[in-house]
């Protein structure tokens, strides 16, 4: 194997001229935003970032297309990139000011830079764990809240004025010492256009050199210079396959399915496109999983159990069969929780690994069901999904354990017994629901009750839904008491607490900001009456509004929700 060296522009500009490629066998670019702004900081301190794995070959190899717009040129040599894809997919889209292509989506990585960044690291970086059973609320819909709805903007910015880098919003562009960093890249402007901007008109300025030096430090991030492994043209496809398959696992890089799609692409050349058109088509009908998700779906049809370490012996044609079996499994899935349960979101699954054992429930019987049977495959579903079946001890052992069941001829009876045995009660105590946070399986629960009985938006009286559209309408959880009202007399545990969450608007939450509930429920009452507090179960006595009787409004509304959740968990009874 031999070594090399390069700098960041040079292999940005491979990626552009279409010189260094993506084989089959790749994950899809899925790193955040937040991921790439930790990644210029690294550079522009001269961390280290790990090293590139290059493959050169003659060979004629299945490949992807990068996550960014590249240039087609049949002459120039190529070489297929093995490790590295998500750092220079990222550095590629700053750098050069292109988007990037997410799950059918285009979407820009747009940076700034803080010119007035302090020269000590104020932070400790948070791990991210990446959990696909996260609920998604973002105003784009696309990744998590980073900060709270209810922190100020006060709070906010002081926030960001301690960082040298931050995902670009309209308001801090709009601030001087904040620059962007594509422009920076683009070469269009000299620094005394960025020092203008800022304010600084004249060289005797302090700010001046201290501003000049760091916008030349920022430019150095393109002479970055990483360190490259390059694999010889003699291995064949299948041995850098175990290479790639090596690497990633010693080092936890990338996850099961990861190393999986690269064992099975290895197997099934030009599968990728085929799994890739079926997870956009989940998509459209508004079920955006994760193309490991599916993959553990092919599995499981193809074998009766849900581990991966299964993948290297299955043959082509089973690979084949588990794949259209699971499409078919999917399909019935998704349909039954849209029509049948109501759950129109992956965002309202406590785990997405309910589809699969849902679809494969329907294989099981050729997807005929009596009209006695669905409704009772519908309270299981909902009583999974609200106790967190698949959210407790290791996912995949439980989700075997009910593979396991339908596999050996077992039904609705089987499957509620087993959950029984897992959970104890089926029915929700008041108790159950203290310390919950809006990451609880409960909480997603919670939601769809809240629907079921009617509730709407304060602002618009649309009813609450995860599908609205525009900024104004789009849904987010409300910390009922703010949390700048809560600061110096509850924990953050207390004040995320599952009973001061309530669902409304983006523009509902803005307009309530950070008064206390005294003095907002009133201006609630007078447009909407008592509806929007009931559909909610939210307490309006008087005497359980103010700040000293936090902890009997929790206890109360938790009473309230648990009668909730069992009314419409019990409606999915047999009658």
């Amino acid at each position: 194997m031999a070594k090399a060296e390069s700098t960041v522009e040079e292999l940005v500009s491979k990626i552009e001229r279409g010189e260094l490629r993506l084989p089959e066998m790749q994950r899809r670019y899925v790193w955040r935003s937040s991921r790439v702004r930790d990644l210029l900081d690294s550079l522009y301190r001269g961390y280290p970032s790990g090293a590139i794995l290059i493959w050169e070959t003659d060979e004629v190899v299945p490949q992807q297309a990068f996550a960014i717009e590249q240039q087609s040129n049949p002459y120039a040599k190529t070489q297929l990139l093995l490790d590295g894809q998500q750092r220079l997919t990222s550095l590629s889209a700053v750098i050069r000011g292109k988007p990037v292509q997410v799950n059918g989506r285009v979407r820009p990585i747009e940076m700034l830079f803080n010119l007035e960044h302090p020269d000590a690291l104020p932070f400790v970086t948070e791990v991210d764990d990446n959990n696909i059973d996260a609920p998604e609320y973002s105003d784009d819909g696309e990744e998590p809240i980073d900060e709270e709805v209810d922190a100020t903007e006060d709070e906010l910015q002081k926030r960001f004025d301690k960082m040298t880098f931050v995902v670009s919003t309209r308001k801090l562009e709009q601030l001087p010492q904040w620059v962007k960093v594509s422009e920076v890249f683009a070469g269009s402007h000299d620094n005394n256009y960025f020092l203008k901007r800022a304010g600084v008109t004249s060289l005797d300025d302090p700010r001046a050199e201290r501003y000049t030096q760091r916008l030349n430090r920022l430019k150095e991030i393109r002479k970055y210079i990483y360190r490259m492994d390059v694999l010889e043209r003699s291995l064949s496809y299948d041995e850098v396959t175990e290479i790639f398959v090596r690497v990633n696992s010693l080092g936890a890089k990338l996850r099961s399915s990861d190393l999986a799609l690269a064992q099975i692409t290895a197997k099934w050349r030009g599968s990728l496109k085929v799994f890739q058109a079926f997870q956009a088509d989940c998509t459209k009908d508004g079920f955006e999983l994760d193309l490991g998700l599916h993959l553990k779906n092919l599995v499981a049809h193809a074998t009766g159990q849900s581990r991966f370490l299964t993948v290297s012996n299955l043959t082509l044609d089973a690979l084949k069969s588990g794949w259209d079996d699971g499409c078919r499994g999917m399909e019935f899935a998704i349909n039954f929780l849209r029509s049948n349960a109501g759950i129109t979101s992956p965002a309202l699954l406590a785990s997405p690994f309910l589809l699969i054992s849902l679809g494969f429930y329907g294989a099981q019987r050729s997807y005929k069901l009596a009209a006695s049977e669905a409704h009772s495959l519908r309270r299981w579903v909902l009583l999974a999904n609200a106790k967190g079946r698949y959210s407790r001890g290791s996912s995949e052992t439980l989700l075997d354990q009910d593979l396991k069941i339908l596999r050996d001829g077992g039904g609705f009876q089987e499957l509620l017994d087993r959950l029984r045995t897992q959970v104890g009660r089926l029915d929700v105590t008041p108790e159950e629901l203290e310390g919950r946070n809006q990451r609880s399986a409960l909480f997603k629960t919670m939601f769809l009750a809240f629907q079921s009985a009617g509730a709407r938006d304060w602002h618009s009286n649309l009813v609450i839904a995860l599908s609205h559209v525009g900024n104004a309408h789009q849904l987010q959880f409300h910390h009922i008491f703010p949390k700048a009202v809560l600061k110096s007399t509850a924990t953050t545990r207390e004040t995320d607490d599952i009973a001061n969450l309530a669902f409304i608007s983006g523009k509902a939450n803005r307009k309530i900001s950070a008064k206390e509930p005294a003095l907002y429920f009133p201006e609630v009452r007078k447009t909407n009456g008592e509806q929007p507090f009931k559909s909610q179960c939210i307490p309006t006595d008087p005497d359980m509004l103010s700040i000293e009787r936090y902890k009997a409004f929790l206890a109360e509304r938790r009473r309230l929700i648990a009668e909730r959740l069992n009314t419409f968990l019990s409606s999915s009874e047999e009658a």
